[in-house]
């Protein structure tokens, strides 16, 4: 295994857990069939189930499950013009349970579901309703379970890569070398990175990749150094995040002559999760984007207020997830949760800022550009308050 700095190594790890499983590859594809969605009568409660992976005896389940239900019920108790008749499902964090689960929300009048977190789970439960003209909006951040009924609502690599690029481009960044770590979620990433990177006009200059294990990262790090230098790289893209490579990878990368000050390090991955990450010595001076800090800020001392203890970090999804679905509703049309309405280009304001759903199923995400700046998270770009036009 890769050793990583002691202060931020238990808490890293246990995000490390969550956020690879929203990763997990699904195993079914969806029917050819594409869910519209159902009519609603926006004059009486509409039902919205939420899939929650509880029941599975893990205590980070029942934590994680918690925390999306009270994120959901805060959501409701904000709504205005609109009412929701919340209705609980615990998957157990199992494929063939949220299949049976989502089938039964609907057999008992849910309009659309809200969850699973876990993408094999969603992929599951989308693939038992395509055919029943329901909407699903997951927690996942996984595009390969994207589309017809299926919409992912956390944020995805594509989202963050074309938001860093972007900006890196007109900061004069533009030379972009891309560096990975050989197992699936990060070989995704550097294929949203070279995506963004094309989209943006910006060069891919080079890439390279390393061997999750300590053996792997030290033998490579060197020639990826010169590799660095030899191809004219004016910015260092790397997936890999605070709970897996990263410490040790800055750290052996500056070593050999390679950091943020001869070469703009960029991150795809949160690099203030732990709090402790910032510390690292390597990380100074690095970019990543993160949700508006204010806001996420500000929902945690809500959360915190009402159910006396922090939330998990994902929570804010359902409480996104609940806002779109109440201000589709709120605006009094039967087709409010139909595949048009739900990817509305003006978007939704959520915890998390301003969002929107795209017909492919996939979404675009407001988000903030920080910098670690003398171990503080400073922001230097804020995120979008709002979507300028109705298209994508």
């Amino acid at each position: 295994m890769i050793p990583r700095p002691h202060p931020i190594r238990s808490a890293a790890a246990r995000l490390a857990v969550v956020f690879a499983c929203l990763w997990l590859v699904a195993c079914d594809t969806l029917p050819a069939v594409r869910s519209s969605g159902p009519r609603v009568d926006t004059t009486k409660p509409v039902a919205v189930a939420l899939l929650v992976p509880g029941g599975s005896g893990q205590a980070s389940d029942e934590f994680l499950s918690t925390s999306l239900e009270n994120a959901a019920r805060l959501a409701i108790a904000d709504l205005q013009g609109a009412r929701i008749e919340l209705r609980v499902y615990r998957t157990a964090g199992q494929p063939g349970r949220a299949a049976a689960l989502a089938n039964q929300a609907v057999d008992e009048g849910a309009k659309i579901i809200l969850g699973p977190v876990f993408a094999n789970e969603a992929n599951a439960a989308g693939v038992a309703v395509a055919g029943r003209g329901v909407n699903l909006l997951s927690f996942s951040n996984n595009t390969d379970i994207a589309g017809r009924n299926v919409f992912v609502l956390g944020n995805t690599f594509e989202n963050t890569a074309d938001r860093l690029v972007s900006y890196a481009v007109r900061r004069g960044k533009s030379r972009i070398m891309t560096v990975n770590g050989n197992d699936v979620a990060e070989q995704k990433g550097r294929g949203a990175i070279a995506q963004a990177i094309a989209r943006n006009g910006a060069t891919n200059v080079s890439q390279a990749s390393y061997e999750l294990s300590q053996r792997g990262l030290i033998n490579a790090v060197p020639g990826i150094a010169r590799q660095v230098k030899s191809s004219g790289a004016d910015a260092l893209f790397l997936t890999s995040g605070t709970a897996g490579a990263l410490p040790i990878l800055s750290q052996l990368l500056a070593e050999n002559g390679v950091s943020s000050a001869s070469v703009q390090f960029i991150g795809l991955q949160r690099w203030d999760v732990p709090a402790g990450a910032r510390e690292l010595p390597g990380l100074q001076g690095g970019w990543f984007a993160l949700p508006s800090p204010t806001l996420i800020r500000r929902f945690e001392s809500r959360y915190a207020a009402a159910y006396g203890r922090s939330p998990h970090p994902i929570a804010g999804l359902a409480y996104d997830g609940i806002a779109a679905i109440g201000a589709l509703l709120g605006q009094g049309k039967s087709n409010a949760l139909t595949t048009a309405g739900l990817t509305q280009g003006t978007g939704f304001v959520g915890v998390n800022g301003v969002f929107r759903l795209r017909p492919d199923g996939t979404n675009e995400r407001g988000l903030a550009i920080a910098e670690i700046r003398d171990r503080q998270v400073i922001v230097i770009d804020p995120a979008p308050t709002s979507f300028r036009g109705a298209g994508f």
